[in-house]
């Protein structure tokens, strides 16, 4: 996680900017905090602090992820139009277009807050438009938000509330829509205890324990499997233990039932490697090694999760015979893992910007503003569609289907298409035979079978069905249908 220092100043900011920028653009980042530092001039925070302390952590945060230094100067001056008597126009006339531009999208962004579900979803599309349009702009908006959630406790405990529930429903859900895995975490963690305050305390004395009981055998795994994979000529790029973030915890402790035994993730040793082909050879020596257990190994390199996630996982009994679980992945996917989108301005240790090699996410922000985003009315809706936990499931030629978690069969069958849907009949689960309420799960391979003779959808597909999608063509077709039978037994007009 992003460490924000207790005393930071712009040397430290800059210290940062100078491990992959040249000295020209480090100077541009100084001359772009003077600006901000005089155009908010005698302005303070509720905290107290200057409110220059607030552009400057949200820089320090984007910085430390080695992003493009056009972003880094935008954050440092994002408040400026809002809450100073400077214009977009005098950023545009002393820096650039592109960083008024970004500026601008932010500027827009700064009245979301709950004031009402129809007022807050209007808000929300603002917030989809705006990604669509320069998703740079939600980058500067999650570590803005990140940093504001440092200094909550300066807030009253309504505003706190309101600012953590924000974070931990909305924001953090786009984060990893947008694959932004560090972003997510950091959002969720900070918010999580201002939220649930009881179970914040009780899982991070879980993970403790775990931590503490299988500390011995985890470093004598990460030395062994060190050794192994020197003696077979494979180069490791990094070698080190995850700890699960604290509310990713919480959300799988309730789902089973606050039984630790039953989670195996909550260390892990992450293997970085050079290439595709380490990967595998990595996960073959783990496997020589120690046991894996049964279905407890996943290769999302073969088939990344929707948000475009790469890594193979397994779980082993390891030293001592403890269980916990391996992470093999490349060094561009980790930077994907981390940064997701962001990592299409991250620059490599020599000051290269990596090249953006899949726009997959663009699309998919484009579509959703486009195609469904308009027709949504309910703020229960948008968060289920869109900001709900993802699963993702096969068709039997191995496509990939992006459904929110818990959806069915049905919800499966609207988004291939209307008319499977309406003559859906049947499914099978990984060849089984299964009712059409059945809960999907993460990898599934689905069969939809459908019957000529199915007149159209079943009033009782509503109760179970999770998307807006199939909610809406189920209830479009079930009128249609109500109104066809109406004319049908009317007296036709002489």
């Amino acid at each position: 996680m992003i460490a924000i220092p207790t005393n930071l100043t712009v040397e430290l900011l800059l210290e940062e900017a100078k491990k992959y920028c040249d000295a020209k653009t480090v100077d541009w980042i100084q001359l772009a905090y003077e600006f901000a530092d005089s155009a908010h001039a005698g302005q303070k925070r509720k905290s107290g602090e200057l409110y220059i302390s607030h552009p400057l952590a949200t820089a320090y945060i984007l910085a430390t992820m080695r992003i493009d230094p056009n972003i880094v100067v935008a954050s440092l001056m994002h408040d400026i139009p809002e809450d100073t008597a400077v214009t977009l126009a005098d950023i545009e006339k002393n820096f650039s277009k592109d960083i008024a531009s970004m500026i601008a999208g932010i500027t827009k962004l700064g009245t979301l807050k709950y004031r009402g579900v129809e007022r807050y979803l209007e808000n929300l599309r603002k917030m989809f438009v705006a990604m669509a349009e320069d998703v740079r702009v939600m980058i500067i908006k999650f570590a803005d938000r990140i940093h504001n959630l440092t200094t909550l406790d300066s807030l009253p405990p309504n505003k706190r509330h309101r600012i953590a529930w924000e974070s931990l429903e909305i924001y953090a859900p786009i984060a990893n829509r947008l694959g932004m895995g560090e972003f997510k975490g950091m959002l969720e963690d900070l918010s999580f205890p201002y939220i649930y305050p009881k179970e914040f305390e009780k899982v991070k004395a879980i993970r403790a324990d775990t931590l503490s009981n299988a500390a011995e055998a985890l470093k004598k795994t990460s030395v062994r499997i060190s050794e192994e994979l020197k003696k077979a000529g494979v180069k490791v790029v990094s070698l080190h233990s995850r700890e699960k973030q604290l509310y990713s915890l919480y959300q799988k402790l309730l789902k089973r039932d606050w039984e630790t035994t039953k989670i195996y993730d909550i260390i892990a040793l992450r293997i970085v490697v050079q290439d595709v082909g380490d990967c595998y050879a990595a996960l073959g020596i783990i496997h020589q090694i120690w046991r894996p257990l049964k279905g407890r190994i996943k290769d999302y390199i073969a088939q990344p999760k929707p948000n475009g996630y790469q890594s193979l996982h397994t779980t082993i009994f390891g030293e001592d015979g403890k269980v916990m679980e391996f992470q093999i992945r490349t060094k561009e996917m980790h930077d994907e893992a981390e940064y997701g989108v962001a990592a299409h301005w991250h620059y490599d240790e020599n000051g290269v910007r990596l090249p953006n090699k899949n726009i997959a996410w663009a699309q998919e922000l484009a579509k959703l503003q486009k195609e469904t985003l308009a027709n949504l009315s309910d703020l229960e809706e948008m968060k289920i569609d869109f900001f709900h936990n993802h699963i993702f499931v096969f068709t039997p030629k191995g496509d990939v289907i992006d459904l929110p978690e818990d959806a069915t069969p049905v919800d499966f069958a609207y988004h291939i298409h209307s008319d499977i849907g309406h003559h859906c009949s049947g499914a099978k689960i990984n060849d089984q035979l299964v009712s059409l309420d059945t809960p999907l799960k993460s990898g599934d391979v689905v069969e939809v079978i459908t019957s000529k003779d199915r007149k159209g959808p079943s009033p009782d597909w509503m109760k179970t069905v999770k998307t807006h999608a199939a909610k809406m063509h189920i209830k479009n077709k079930l009128n249609k249908t109500k109104l066809q039978w109406l004319k049908s037994i009317l007296p036709k007009k002489k």
